[in-house]
């Protein structure tokens, strides 16, 4: 039995669990309904009086084991999207590499001739509380993740000055640059 599958999911109070059609509808506090996919080799059961929820698999064989942990991870983070929300902050680095709000969409001068604008999905919100942060919010844990990574790809930090976008926290490894072995160079 998977360790992580087996596990029920607490349901917070507020939170409104649907399953119909094969996918599993959440809503909640934060956000609109999240939806999520079932694979046919498990099923979502919903207890009510427990408050919690579970998922089960069908069979023994290698994929429903797979799906079975993976299954109840994503119900896991559609829980905690509806209830908390997911967040990840950025910094931009760099001598005159900025970010500004340009109505929902972000703007980024990060060195280009003309400023990028991003603008982000339904869903996803975008913060920029100082010139050199951004903070990108919202329900859908993946949607959130890939908004923040399009972002950062538009300027990644390059390794020999650090500069560019990176995710807060992120260590950048810092190569050496060219050294000269004498003035003569032979």
């Amino acid at each position: 039995m998977s360790r992580i599958g087996k596990q029920p999911i607490p349901m917070p109070a507020g939170v409104k669990v649907r399953v119909a059609d094969g996918r599993v509808i959440f809503e909640g506090p934060k956000g609109s309904p999240l939806e999520q996919e079932i694979h046919r080799n498990v099923t979502v059961v919903v207890d009510e009086a427990a408050k919690v929820v579970k998922v089960e698999r069908k069979g023994d064989d290698r994929l429903s084991r797979s799906v079975h942990g993976l299954t109840r991870t994503l119900v896991a983070n559609m829980v905690k999207g509806v209830t908390e929300g997911y967040q990840k902050k950025l910094q931009i680095v760099g001598v005159g590499y900025q970010a500004s709000m340009k109505g929902k969409a972000v703007e980024l001068r990060v060195g280009f001739a003309n400023p990028i604008t991003l603008t982000p999905p339904d869903g996803v919100t975008v913060e920029v509380p100082e010139a050199t942060v951004i903070v990108v919010k919202g329900a859908d844990k993946q949607k959130v993740g890939q908004f923040a990574a399009e972002i950062r790809h538009q300027r990644p930090p390059e390794p020999y000055q650090g500069k560019g976008i990176r995710y807060d926290g992120e260590q950048v490894r810092q190569k050496e640059g060219k050294s000269f072995a004498g003035a003569g160079g032979k």
